[in-house]
């Protein structure tokens, strides 16, 4: 006897495996799908596995919200919208279900839909990041820049590492008021090696400006005064943010002067940003100074998020009749609170001209090598005042001299109403 029902112990532990392999389980089921959609991109065929899994185990929340999920990446929105809803009636607190809907909706031009979902998850679980960060981006999209800002913040003091939500804040903070005024001062001395009308008149450069949030973005007028070459004179200048979708905006500015070459007569700048996955941002654009002669600058900049830290590269270039002048300058940030309390460390060659040196495209010395480097210390307070200071270095080559050393430090006061 005993030999006998060891046998048929035997035969039913060797049956199992085979009959496990021919009829796999839920779970096994829900591998396959996911193997199918991820590794393949095989929807339809990870959307039949999910559907034999729910077969077996109709309650398995997890695999429906999936099969949700495979159905909007497959544009088919009503079926997806069936199984949100089926997750849902079980268990309305279902932290995926809710997200997923949400993203249903709002990526199919429905954010008011969208911001109910997120609301309603976050009732459940209030510190959720990805939550909080789809909440900002849903607001943002509604136009709501104020509470998008005010959320998005929420996120960085629970977890200030979120590359995602920084790259969001960075590019909210300005529209998120609706008017701002911006006033700065800037000195700059010229050492012993530059000849007498530098080296005894250090330039001083003082601006205001005011901003207002519009629904199409950002714009805003600045006066610019200036006591440079021995004289001084002044600039008005606009700029404007256009906002073009949710990946891409602009930069326009235009600023005219009678007082060369204090200022150049004619400025004019255009740049198209991009807002690129995994926090990354692009940058191309133009600068065009009109001095006795014209001047065409092209820029082109890569930028990347990651924890507290924003770094940045960017080239300038100035094409001449034998040769091209280049720019480069690297820039690290690293944010100890909001989008406005960091510090930022910069270093690289040759002229930008986005800064009061700018002039000096204008001049031979553009064709001559130059080192810069500056660090800048900004801090908000309030919220609505944010003071900065930046101390910068330049040296440069001359024609006829020694090295010339150039320091400088601007400050600037930020006002937000």
């Amino acid at each position: 006897m005993k030999i006998i029902y060891l046998i048929l112990v035997f035969c039913l532990l060797g049956q199992f495996p085979a009959d496990a392999q021919t009829d796999p389980g839920s779970d096994e089921l829900f591998r396959q799908a996911r193997q199918a959609a991820f590794d393949n991109k095989d929807y339809p065929r990870a959307i039949a596995l999910c559907q034999q899994a729910l077969q077996k185990s109709p309650d398995y929340a997890e695999i429906r919200t999936f099969m949700g999920r495979l159905y909007t990446w497959s544009d088919k929105l009503p079926e997806a919208r069936e199984q949100f809803a089926l997750v849902l009636q079980t268990d309305s607190t279902n932290r995926d279900a809710l997200s997923a809907a949400a993203d249903l909706e709002f990526w199919n031009d429905r954010p008011d839909q969208a911001l109910v979902y997120c609301n309603t998850a976050l009732r459940h679980y209030p510190t959720d990041s990805d939550l909080l960060l789809k909440k900002a981006r849903v607001l943002n999209d509604l136009k709501l820049t104020t509470d998008a800002f005010a959320v998005v913040n929420q996120l960085l003091k629970l977890n200030p590492d979120n590359a995602d939500a920084r790259a969001l804040a960075d590019r909210l903070k300005w529209a998120a008021s609706k008017n701002s005024v911006i006033v700065g001062y800037e000195y700059l001395y010229f050492d012993k090696n530059y000849n007498d009308a530098l080296h005894e008149s250090p330039w001083r450069i003082a601006s205001i400006s005011y901003s207002r949030s519009t629904k199409l973005g950002s714009v805003s007028g600045r006066i610019n005064y200036a006591n440079r070459f021995a004289t001084t004179g002044f600039q008005a200048e606009f700029d404007a943010y256009p906002r073009i979708s949710n990946t891409f905006y602009s930069y326009v500015n235009v600023g005219l002067s009678g007082d060369e070459p204090v200022f150049p007569r004619f400025r004019a700048g255009f740049s198209l940003y991009a807002n690129l996955p995994k926090s990354f941002e692009a940058e191309a654009g133009f600068r065009y100074l009109r001095f006795t002669d014209e001047t065409w600058i092209y820029t082109v900049s890569l930028g990347k998020y990651y924890k507290n830290f924003w770094f940045n590269f960017r080239t300038y270039l100035v094409p001449g009749s034998s040769d091209i002048s280049q720019t480069y300058i690297g820039t690290v940030r690293y944010y100890y609170g909001s989008a406005d309390d960091f510090v930022a460390v910069a270093g690289g060659t040759g002229i930008s001209p986005d800064e009061a040196r700018n002039v000096l495209l204008g001049q031979d010395l553009r064709k001559l090598g130059s080192q810069r480097a500056s660090v800048e210390f900004r801090k908000s307070v309030r919220r609505r005042w944010v003071p900065s200071v930046v101390a910068s270095w330049f040296a440069e080559e001359q024609n006829s001299r020694p090295r010339g050393n150039q320091w400088g430090i601007d400050f600037v006061l930020r006002y937000r109403f």
